[in-house]
């Protein structure tokens, strides 16, 4: 086995989690490098269509900035999103939809223009460890074989933790009561579609939907209900899917929609025969989706399917154990902490593991909570971060943590951190939370709803 060069930072996985950690360790001045599997960056954004982005803000607040708010601006310029908009649902404040083809270039320009070393289709198979606990390579594969890559800190940004299983990290899978996790999800793109027949039917029939206040006046669609149509066909046998509303957004392209319908329950994400059959699942459930809405739904009878995700969308599997677990408590009530690298506002929003239902917990509107640096830390490996979707959090607190946005901030974290480590040769859970604060704000991002204010 070949070993290739030496870097001071390797990130696993090329979400957005592991771009803006890849993003800020190497613009911090570390040697950096980014593992991804397929031929693109973005992640569930990309890969799985996962979109609209949701939400840069709490209230009228945006509290979510630094490279994640590059990203979009950059993409507002080459037209592949309108920026932050008015939800229509009333979920939450802002959705920010975007075209993913040019996310995908907006993400790969960052990542070479910050000097990232970009090593795509190439996925993670094994990971050697020091006497002393410390993470010393990961193992590697892609087209040219087998070879494995060191450095002096790791980031595990796979989203299904997969480094932190293979370095023994102990790690939680779904709800406490049974294991199981929120349910997969296949997006897809549907074009041609009549949005001004679908906002006629929404202004006769309001009762049949979520909306926001003023919901007619917002410039972008968006749909949770049909709920009385999706009833009747299920009645009548022709919808089987254990989905219980019309979930859509409309998208930058005039007449497209990201269609959010599918729901594979039961299957962890993490084992390779479940997750093979999740995605066959998924494939049946997209065209029954397709024939329903061309079917009931008006605005959608000259309506086509353009694509399905790369790859099924995961919600949720393994979650560190780290040096502290965020909660739904801590979620709901706003909680702060003195090791704060990230705010995050969006409701705790469960799909349910095992029926139809979207299990909500609301805060007070405008909420807003700290994400500590112990929960990307863990006690086995300390030379291994996390950032992402497999942060030390609760089945409840990651059904709100789990989001793009989010995860942007606490990976521009993670990569800031590990630099710091890597130029004071620290281990991580060593360095000064004060001048990691510090060189985040200087990236602009907020860490207290006090600086938000004074913005």
């Amino acid at each position: 086995m070949v070993i290739d060069e030496q870097f001071d930072v390797v990130v696993a996985g090329g979400g957005p989690s592991g771009i803006t950690a890849a993003i800020a360790s190497a613009r911090s001045g570390a040697k950096t490098l980014l593992i991804e599997k397929y031929g693109f960056l973005g992640g569930m954004a990309t890969n799985a269509l996962v979109g609209p982005l949701q939400t840069f803000h709490a209230g009228e607040k945006q509290i979510a900035k630094g490279i994640g708010e590059e990203v979009i601006q950059r993409l507002k310029q080459i037209g592949g999103t309108p920026g932050h908009v008015r939800d229509m649902i009333g979920f939450v404040p802002t959705v920010t939809p975007v075209d993913v083809e040019k996310l995908k270039y907006i993400y790969q320009e960052m990542a070479e223009e910050s000097d990232v070393k970009l090593q795509l289709h190439t996925v993670v198979t094994g990971v050697e460890l020091k006497e002393e606990g410390t993470l010393k390579a990961l193992q590697l594969y892609n087209k040219s074989g087998h070879y494995k890559v060191q450095a002096k800190v790791f980031i595990d940004c796979t989203g299904d933790g997969d480094v932190v299983a293979m370095a023994g990290v102990p790690y939680e899978k779904g709800r406490p009561k049974d294991g199981l996790a929120q349910p997969m999800s296949m997006m897809f793109r549907m074009g041609k579609v009549n949005l001004e027949k679908v906002k006629e039917y929404m202004r006769n029939n309001p009762d049949d939907f979520v909306l926001a206040k003023d919901w007619d006046s917002f410039p972008m669609v968006a749909v949770s209900g049909f709920f009385s149509l999706v009833k009747k066909a299920k009645e009548e046998g022709r919808f089987t899917i254990d989905r219980d509303r019309v979930l859509l957004f409309e998208l930058p392209t005039e007449g497209e929609v990201s269609v959010n319908m599918t729901r594979v329950i039961r299957y962890d994400a993490t084992d390779g025969q479940a997750l093979s059959k999740a995605e066959i699942i998924s494939r049946r459930q997209v065209m029954e989706v397709v024939q329903f809405l061309q079917r009931d739904v008006p605005g959608f009878e000259e309506a086509i399917l353009i694509n399905c995700g790369t790859q099924i969308g995961v919600r949720e599997s393994r979650r560190i154990i780290g040096e502290y677990v965020l909660t739904g408590e801590d979620v709901v009530t706003g909680r702060k902490f003195d090791d704060v690298i990230a705010l995050g506002s969006y409701p705790i929003d469960i799909h349910a593991p095992d029926g139809d239902e979207i299990n909500v917990i609301q805060m007070e509107p405008g909420t807003i909570y700290d994400i500590p640096y112990r929960s990307i830390l863990n006690k086995e490996v300390p030379n291994l971060l996390v950032a992402g979707r497999c942060l030390s959090a609760t089945h409840e607190a990651l059904a709100s943590a789990r989001v793009t946005p989010t995860a942007m901030l606490v990976g521009q974290a993670a990569g800031t951190a590990a630099a710091i480590a890597v130029h004071e040769e620290q281990l991580p859970r060593n360095i000064s939370i004060e001048k990691l604060q510090q060189s985040l704000r200087k990236q602009e991002c907020y860490l207290t709803e006090k600086e938000i204010e004074e913005s």
